[in-house]
């Protein structure tokens, strides 16, 4: 028996607040939350595009808007002359409601990432590249491994953290997520077991899912790490590569200190394994912390490997990362990285090289802003959400929320009718768990942060109060 509802049962369902924009947006999200809360079932017939803009005093645009949308996240399909019946997308479909590829000019605060704003020295950087990209004209304008101006800046910086480091050791990549890619894809394979703290930073679950790796999560507490933990995981899981965020890690914020740092080399050495140490948030330090060595300082064979950005210190639109390994290394991931883009952007390499000239002062910047930031979205979710725990890191990005109340992804959903982009905890956890958790970043400026909070705490009250979890966004790759 065909089922289906008319243009005025879901226009109850959906219940739009008044004023919502965009409209369409708000109509698809509306569906798609039904859906996923199993108030709509799966196979249900949706009314005509006509039939519900008249429901909904709308115009027939606005639903054919909302319909496409939900077409292409996989939540309707349709058959032309029969209609649209609600469905649920493909397990490995990301859809383009994921956080991670929401477009830019949705006119919804941006508090699913946390990029920062451009630093104040990106203008002369510019110039500085302008300037000199010319010279680069008499050369065939790109180099496998990197720049040389730009590798030389790199492991300057290394060996004064203490880790003595040549520039033959770096390799220049689009963007930190390209190096971890680039060291998954040379030595992990099909069934190879991977170690990956939980909560963490998502795209590295993609990665091992690609890959057809077994995931071994081993979780970070509110204290931070347990060193036994760590070791136990690697030893039970015979783990072949293992990825760490020792520096403010993402999202919970914590620093490792080198009494662990030390004996997870250690225990890394026992198994067998090697290490991705992500440092892309290593020099955004808000308060003063231990001068915590580079995790590859405790190494003796080779087995950790060191991931950078110029994202997080100095701007989000910098798609420059590097890796930091053994020369060998570095020739055999350059081979690699060929079958994809061959080298980064030229212009890019020589903004960054310019920007390492200064990169005190860009710390001491990011200081500034940053812990204004983080004082704002504190004292905002103190007045607005009391009940919220939290424990304030000493550097980094973000904050992670411990929830009361409604579900994190349920909280997303409603949050963004009221013009606010979140990313739940479900998102960083490794096997679609956290939904008590959510990641708020405090690299947007305190007006912004203040105003966020603000539309949260109405989407609390109006929209995600006592609603049950709804499946996780994390996508299944």
């Amino acid at each position: 028996m065909d089922r289906h509802l008319s243009g005025p049962q879901l226009a109850r369902l959906v219940a739009i607040a008044p004023g919502a924009r965009p409209y369409y947006r708000v109509l698809a999200q509306a569906v798609r939350s039904l859906i996923l809360d199993g108030r709509l079932p799966v196979g249900m017939r949706v009314p005509a595009e006509r039939h519900l803009a008249e429901a909904l005093g709308v115009s027939r645009t606005t639903v054919t808007a909302a319909y496409d949308r939900l077409r292409e996240q996989g939540y309707l399909e349709s058959r032309q002359g029969a209609g649209s019946w609600t469905a649920l997308p493909d397990a490995a479909s990301m859809g383009t409601d994921n956080p991670w590829i929401a477009s830019g000019d949705d006119g919804l605060l941006p508090l699913h990432a946390a990029a920062p704003l451009a630093i104040s020295s990106l203008p002369a950087a510019i110039a500085f590249a302008s300037e000199h990209y010319p010279r680069y004209a008499l050369g065939m304008g790109y180099d496998p491994v990197g720049i040389a101006p730009l590798r030389q800046a790199i492991a300057a910086r290394y060996t004064a953290r203490g880790l003595a480091t040549r520039p033959e050791q770096i390799l220049v990549t689009t963007g930190a997520q390209q190096a971890i890619h680039l060291v998954g894809k040379a030595l992990l394979s099909r069934g190879d077991p991977i170690m990956l703290e939980s909560p963490t930073y998502p795209h590295t679950v993609d990665l091992a899912r690609l890959r057809g790796a077994r995931i071994a999560g081993v979780g970070v507490s509110d204290e931070g790490w347990h060193l036994d933990l760590l070791t136990e995981a690697l030893r039970q899981s015979g783990a072949r590569l293992a990825y760490v965020i020792p520096d403010f890690q993402n999202p919970t914020g914590h620093l490792m200190d080198d009494a662990t740092r030390a004996g997870l080399v250690r225990a890394a050495r026992r198994s067998g394994t090697t290490v991705i140490a992500d440092e892309t948030w290593r020099e955004l330090a808000i308060d003063e912390v231990p001068d915590t060595a580079p995790l590859a300082a405790f190494d003796t064979d080779g087995r950790v490997i060191s991931i950078g950005s110029a994202s997080k210190l100095w701007w989000g639109g910098l798609r420059i990362g590097w890796i930091r390994t053994t020369a060998a290394m570095v020739r055999r991931l350059a081979v690699l990285r060929a079958a994809v883009d061959i080298a980064s952007p030229l212009f890019e390499q020589l903004v960054v090289t310019r920007l390492f000239e200064d990169i005190e002062e860009a710390r001491a910047e990011r200081r500034r802003t940053h812990g204004a930031s983080r004082a704002a979205l504190v004292a905002a979710l103190g007045t607005h959400m009391p009940d919220w725990r939290f424990i304030v890191p000493k550097g980094g990005g973000s904050l992670w929320v411990r929830l009361e109340g409604p579900s994190a992804t349920s909280l997303t959903d409603a949050a963004s009718c009221h013009g606010v982009r979140l990313a739940p905890g479900p998102l960083f956890g490794v096997d679609g768990t956290l939904e008590g958790r959510l990641r708020l970043p405090f690299t947007q400026p305190p007006q912004v942060l203040v105003e966020a909070v603000s539309r949260i705490a109405e989407a609390r009250v109006k929209g995600a109060h006592g609603a049950r979890p709804a499946r996780s966004l994390t996508p299944a790759l």
